[in-house]
């Protein structure tokens, strides 16, 4: 969706269980693994002077290019317990990391592999309790990042920020480590303390904080009614995760201030940093009654188009949208949708950019895999990964306006709807 929500990446996956052989699946992932870099050279070279751009791409290492036998890994396995000074070893923990480190070895930040113990976590945060920090996490630029703080959670309490660059967890170097390692070291029981240090986006000066765990408790959707100077009410609608039951309760968010006068929406998106496809696609199908609501592009396929599911009723209901950089996936699939079919005018600053589609296959031993598999563009075809989408009017919600408690985009998105009454 993405770092899962204490602090690993969110997944837009089509949740699936198949029972496959695990053996099986190791050996063909690896076997396919290498026959992809075999076969994914370029057939043919362009030749200079001919108009075309040439060495595009650099060769890859001469092992890369060469089969490899499966028995390399029965001879390290082997090799390893001769001779490793850690005692005892444990198999199964040198098995479950060899399957993370072949996931590893496709470098998407977004693909990974979970034990059984860190699959239970990550269907625990997607429904939306669990214990850690609250704060989604991800790679920027190789860099550890902060994606969105949670509303009401220690990560926000502490004062992280979207954009906030993780440079140490707990004395240890976060260069080069993997979003799932971290999310190990973040993650722990309640009560107990995790100190980050933090480079603060936009400065150079490092500080170090001090969390303490807690119970997260997400509570996905938040509203109150709003006025504008004019004393028109405006429905407030804030969805701070897109979770399996977001849909219906923005629905009844709605219901409740429609039925107090409301007249228009403020949909706050901002620090939302993703969830399920499907319920992305409900919500955004309130404004959109017939239509494509994201496009899903395959490796070497056309694309596939997710459908608005009804019912269209707010299509003629003024709407803001706002949204910062740390809306992404599900957001973002709902900011693309509605920007693209003129339903709301966006408001704020540009968001994250994750724009790819991870598939989550669970196995029967309890650990599972979230694979990127496609990429998301918005109804235009627009692309979503890295780039992020621009807001229709960018407002820059700075530190100090947090600090005197002014929400200078919440406010503009009021002066809109004033003068549009």
């Amino acid at each position: 969706m993405n770092s899962i929500l204490s602090s690993n990446s969110v997944t837009e996956s089509r949740k699936q269980k198949r029972a496959t052989p695990l053996s099986l699946v190791v050996i063909f992932v690896i076997l396919s693994f290498v026959l992809g870099y075999i076969t994914a050279q370029p057939s043919s070279v362009p030749l200079k002077g001919s108009g075309q751009v040439y060495n595009t791409h650099s060769e890859p290492p001469p092992y890369l290019t060469k089969d490899v036998d499966f028995k390399l890994f029965w001879q390290v396995w082997d090799y390893i317990h001769r001779h490793a000074y850690s005692r005892p070893l444990t198999d199964t923990k040198l098995f479950y990391g060899s399957l993370a480190g072949m996931v590893a070895g496709l470098e998407d930040p977004y693909s990974i592999f979970m034990n059984p113990q860190l699959a239970q976590e990550f269907n625990n945060e997607l429904e939306g309790t669990f214990d850690g920090i609250g704060a989604e996490i991800g790679l920027r630029n190789n860099n550890l990042v902060i994606i969105a703080p949670l509303a009401a959670t220690p990560a926000e309490r502490a004062g992280l920020k979207s954009g906030d660059r993780i440079i140490l967890i707990d004395g240890i170097d976060t260069t080069g480590m993997a979003v799932d390692y971290a999310v190990t070291l973040i993650r722990g029981k309640r009560g107990t303390p995790v100190v980050l240090t933090i480079l603060p986006k936009g400065s150079n000066e490092p500080k170090e904080i001090k969390i303490i765990r807690d119970k997260i408790t997400i509570q996905t959707v938040r509203s109150e009614m709003k006025k504008t100077t004019s004393g028109q009410n405006i429905a407030y609608i804030k969805i701070v995760h897109f979770s399996q039951d977001t849909d219906k309760k923005f629905n009844a968010s709605w219901q409740n201030l429609k039925a107090q006068g409301a007249s228009a929406i403020i949909l706050d998106l901002r620090n939302n940093p993703g969830g399920f496809l499907d319920q992305a696609i409900a919500v955004a199908s309130y404004w959109i009654a017939n239509g494509v609501v994201v496009k899903e592009k395959l490796p070497e396929r056309d694309y596939y188009d997710y459908k608005s599911v009804g019912p269209g009723n707010l299509a003629n209901i003024p709407t803001i949208v706002l949204v910062n950089g740390g809306s992404a996936s599900a957001s973002e699939i709902v900011t693309g949708a509605l920007q693209d079919w003129q339903l709301a005018t966006i408001v704020g600053e540009k968001t994250f950019g994750k724009g790819s589609v991870q598939d989550l296959q669970e196995f029967p031993d309890g650990s599972a895999v979230k694979l990127t598999i496609a990429k998301w563009f918005t109804p235009n075809e627009r692309s979503i990964d890295i780039v992020g989408l621009t807001p229709d009017i960018e407002v820059e919600l700075t530190r100090q306006d947090i600090e005197e408690e002014k929400d200078p985009q919440l406010e503009r998105a009021l002066e809109i709807l004033n003068k549009n009454n």
